[in-house]
This record gives C-alpha cells, structure tokens and sequence, in this order.
C-alpha cells in the first residue's frame, strides 16, 4: 500500500508535468523528435505527377506497366530516461533535492513522449542498474515512472556512467531518444558515452547546485560525502574556498567540452534556477538546427 503523502506528492508532479507539456512542451517534442524515418507500405500504379525516383523498376519490369512504391512515416519512437539516483542527489542548499528536480523533469519528458504515443522507458542507477522499466505506454505507466523516480530508495550510493550505459546498449537494440540525467560524479565513461551517442540520440540533463561551485564562509565545518559515506572536516578560509571553486570549475568545464566533442547536446539545470525555461531553449535550438 502506497502512503496518502506518496500519492499526493505523486499526483502534484502529474499536475504540473501535465500543465507544462499542454502548453510549452508537447508542440517542441513532437517537431524535435520525428519518429525513425520512412517505412515502406506498398506498391500501387504510377499516377501522373508521381516521382520517377520511386518507381518500383522490379514490380513494372513483372506488371508491363508502371508502379511506384508507397512510404509512410514511421512516427513510434523509444524514448528511454536514465535517472541517477546516486547519494549526490540527496542533496539541495536551496528549495528542492536535485532528486526532486529530476524526478519532475523526468516526467515531463516522459508525458512529452506518451502525449505523441511514443514508449518510455526507466532506468535508476548509482554504480549499480537500480531499476529497471522497460518501454511502454500508458498513463499509469506515466505515474508509475513519477513515483519510481521520485521514491525509490537505492541499494548503494556511488555513481557509475558506464554501466548504466552499457545495460541500456544490451537492453535496447534499436535506436531510441536516451535522456541521461545526472551530475556525472563518475570517471571513465567517455568511451561508453561515445559509443551509445552512435547507436542513440543522446541526450545529457546535468543538475548542480551552487554550493558545488563555491564554498560559504563558515569557519571550520563538517560535511557528509553521501557517496563515500564518509564525514570530513573543512576550514572554509578564503584560500580553501578559493581552490574548490577552482578545482569544480574545472570539473565541470572538463565534461561539457566532452559533451561539446563529442556531438551531445546539454541542458544544463541549477536547483536555484526554474527549469522550464532552459528546456524550452534546448527544443527551441534542436529545432532550429534541424
């Protein structure tokens, strides 16, 4: 049984992911996101204004007249989320958990997806594959993927990129629209993330807090590392502060010129900054490129 506060805490997320794929999200997605291409559908006789390029040569050659080959889009995609659920998203020094940041934005995406009768599909993982939702559609399905994202608790607390990419080239063999979200506190995963990006349309969702850029003066402080599972002490000086924000500067221009060579596009979200707005730009430039 489902606690009350869970299901209310559930059906508030549907409401506002519904309320933003009905007025900003469900036209962006659906010009971004065209489906696999052309499939064929039949053979039928040449009619005047038809293109001579799709003559069925082999069909008039056996008719003694000539037929052309009919072709119809192939709308149904795969969309699949990949949702860290690692220790380093319990963790917020503002209004929500990056937790509860990507849980909302991972049901927009996947009402986005099921509103154009796309399937969607769920994968939580820390070092581990937590959790696993094949592709389907459905709107309990959609609830389904709130609640999973939103409450379920993991087994371990570290990150590892490359293992969740490498369930998910195992357990989807056709292309499909992958949106990997996480703040990618992992090593070693440019050669997995290179070769999913070849098979799939990939997509990195990052969430950082403004805490992980600078540190706050507070004199000598004790902090959590929820992955490590350990508790350091921490003279926040200027000198100290001055370094970390050095060092997370760098570690996060270092993964988005990966992205950048690598050919992904990034949205990039901050648990200080509204996130609708940095959606909308990231369909409104994939659609422009396209």
């Amino acid at each position: 049984m489902i606690p009350k506060e869970v299901l209310t805490q559930i059906r508030y997320i549907q409401i506002i992911a519904c309320r933003l794929v009905n007025e900003v999200f469900a036209g962006e997605y659906q010009s971004v996101f065209k489906g696999r291409g052309m499939e064929f559908e039949e053979v039928r006789e040449y009619q005047p204004g038809d293109d001579i390029r799709s003559i069925d040569w082999n069909v008039t050659a056996r008719m003694n007249t000539p037929y052309v080959k009919k072709f119809i889009e192939e709308r149904e995609l795969t969309v699949m989320i990949l949702l860290d659920v690692s220790g380093s998203f319990y963790f917020s020094s503002v209004n929500k958990l990056k937790r509860r940041i990507s849980a909302e934005v991972a049901s927009i995406l996947a009402f986005s997806a099921m509103r154009n009768k796309d399937k969607v599909g769920l994968v939580l993982f820390t070092d581990q594959i937590e959790k696993f939702l094949p592709p389907k559609k459905g709107l309990n399905y959609g609830l389904r993927i709130i609640r999973e994202a939103l409450y379920f608790q993991p087994s371990s607390q570290r990150t590892d990129i490359s293992r969740a990419l490498d369930f998910l080239n195992k357990v989807c063999k056709r292309k499909a629209v992958v949106f990997i979200i996480s703040d990618f506190y992992s090593e070693d995963f440019e050669h997995t993330l290179s070769l999913t990006n070849k098979h799939h349309d990939l997509i990195a969702i990052t969430i950082t807090d403004p805490k992980e850029l600078e540190l706050p003066s507070l004199g000598m402080v004790s902090f959590f590392d929820p992955e490590a599972g350990e508790e350091i002490t921490v003279d926040t000086s200027p000198e100290v502060r001055k370094v970390f924000k050095k060092r997370a500067l760098s570690f996060f221009e270092k993964r988005d010129k990966l992205f950048e060579r690598l050919g992904i596009d990034n949205i990039s979200l901050r648990t200080d900054i509204p996130y609708k707005d940095s959606l909308v730009a990231f369909f409104t430039k994939r659609r422009l490129r396209k």
